[in-house]
């Protein structure tokens, strides 16, 4: 049986854990983080745990003097052992606002839920077949103080991913309002050419991920010329690889994007160096 934790204790993750009433379901009011871990213990916790400050701050949440990255980790681990995760797993923590009300609640102090699952592989693995992607021309997403968090309202990516099943494809490109081309739909997006790396810039909205900032500090120590800008189809059709990141997955190569095909030596050194970092430490 798998657990989920939740204020100090545990529960069958197949059963009730929140109340209907958690503002969570009723208006989508938090955030959530995802943590990868490595031989059974969760990696770039510092980057996370300064990622949920961040978020809470924004999203207006009261942080407890209790909330601590030490108090964190412990939690994490409990609920691994609970799990019997030794090895690498997955854990999401979906934060909410604990009070009751309606669009005005009674009060800004948090609430979180902890999942956690085994993975197959102990690190991260490069897909040895590479994804089919193009452009998600249905929705656009906003650009505003809250785009790089990982809000709970989700729909942009639900729909974006549906579309990419309709149509046959692995994965879609989300572009901003300027057409920009920001993310894919649960990952930031690289691009490889003449040897340098570009990544969409923050300031135009897409999620400030955990994986997109070590694989900028990754290029950066291994003397990799990397850039953050506005990426445009244009870009993508003069790049010699298009890669994804995420905390989950590490990097992920694409191989097509519509009539442009694409290698992926970059994408599989810069893994190499991901998984060296990690096992060093």
């Amino acid at each position: 049986m798998n657990y989920v934790f939740h204020d100090g204790n545990f529960y069958p993750s197949d059963g009730p854990v929140l109340s209907v009433a958690n503002r969570a379901f009723h208006f989508a009011d938090g955030f959530f983080e995802t943590i990868r871990v490595v031989h059974g213990q969760p990696v770039f916790l510092d980057a996370h745990f300064s990622r949920i400050l961040d978020s809470m701050k924004a999203y207006r949440f009261e942080r407890s003097i209790q909330f601590t990255r030490q108090k964190l980790e412990k939690e994490l681990l409990s609920l691994l052992e609970k799990n019997g995760i030794h090895q690498g797993g997955r854990v999401r923590i979906t934060f909410s606002r604990k009070s009751e009300g309606f669009y005005k609640p009674a009060d800004n102090e948090v609430d979180y839920v902890m999942e956690a699952y085994a993975l197959e592989h102990n690190q991260w693995v490069i897909n040895q077949q590479g994804k089919k992607v193009d452009l998600y021309p249905e929705i656009k997403k906003d650009v505003n103080p809250l785009s790089i968090y990982k809000n709970l309202d989700s729909k942009l990516y639900v729909l974006a991913s549906i579309f990419a099943r309709e149509k046959g494809l692995d994965d879609v490109l989300i572009q901003n309002y300027k057409g920009g081309i920001i993310e894919a739909t649960s990952a930031n997006i690289f691009i490889a050419s003449n040897g340098v790396l570009y990544t969409s810039s923050l300031e135009d909205g897409p999620i400030a991920g955990i994986m997109r900032m070590q694989v900028i500090n990754l290029a950066l120590e291994h003397n990799i010329k990397i850039y953050e800008c506005t990426l445009t189809p244009q870009n993508l059709l003069a790049a010699d690889e298009l890669f994804f990141t995420n905390a989950i997955s590490g990097i992920q190569w694409v191989s097509s994007y519509r009539t442009k095909r694409y290698f992926n030596q970059t994408a599989q050194r810069i893994l190499a160096l991901l998984n060296a970092s990690v096992n060093a430490g």
